[in-house]
């Protein structure tokens, strides 16, 4: 919490493994958590963890985004389930961040995103689909439009194309054209 405290981050968070081996002691380790994060006014997101034998369905992500709201998260970061999501953050009384999970072609997460935030989502968290990216600074300002804006990812991928074109017409830092 003191390293936390130093940068003067605006949340902390850890790994909840519902229904995993390891479950007891990631919920009170989460809970741990957010006991530190109230006495210090640093809100905590959880994150639900998915183990490679569990299931990845609405289910699965309805209860454990619940468990960890009820049990002081102020906010649940998730995966994405093509069939219930917006059940997920209807049963959910805290904001849900959407994952980004695995790398994905862009159109795709962009229309993750955007479907994510129709049905609920308070935004995304994506990191490789960005970073991953030919054109992460592109990436970035389209996946924002998206969260922010309500851009349409048809929208949102042409943006990003132009975005991809500009910066090829920019001479490199440091170089003259």
């Amino acid at each position: 919490i003191e390293d936390a405290i130093r940068m003067n981050v605006a949340a902390i968070t850890l790994q909840v493994f519902v229904g995993g081996e390891f479950e007891t002691r990631s919920i009170h380790n989460m809970t741990k958590l957010v006991d530190l994060g109230l006495k210090y006014g640093i809100p905590t997101m959880a994150v639900t963890a998915v183990g490679r034998n569990m299931v990845r369905d609405a289910q699965y992500f309805r209860l454990a985004c619940r468990i960890c709201a009820e049990l002081g998260a102020q906010m649940v970061k998730t995966y994405f389930v093509e069939d219930g999501f917006e059940t997920v953050t209807a049963s959910c009384p805290v904001p849900i961040v959407m994952a980004g999970g695995k790398k994905i072609p862009e159109m795709d997460a962009l229309t993750m995103a955007y479907n994510a935030v129709q049905q609920g989502a308070a935004g995304v968290d994506m990191g490789r689909n960005i970073f991953q990216s030919d054109a992460p600074e592109a990436m970035i300002q389209a996946v924002s439009k998206v969260v922010h804006e309500n851009l349409k990812p048809k929208d949102a991928y042409d943006l990003l194309q132009t975005l991809k074109a500009e910066a090829a017409q920019k001479p490199a830092k440091g170089k003259k054209k």
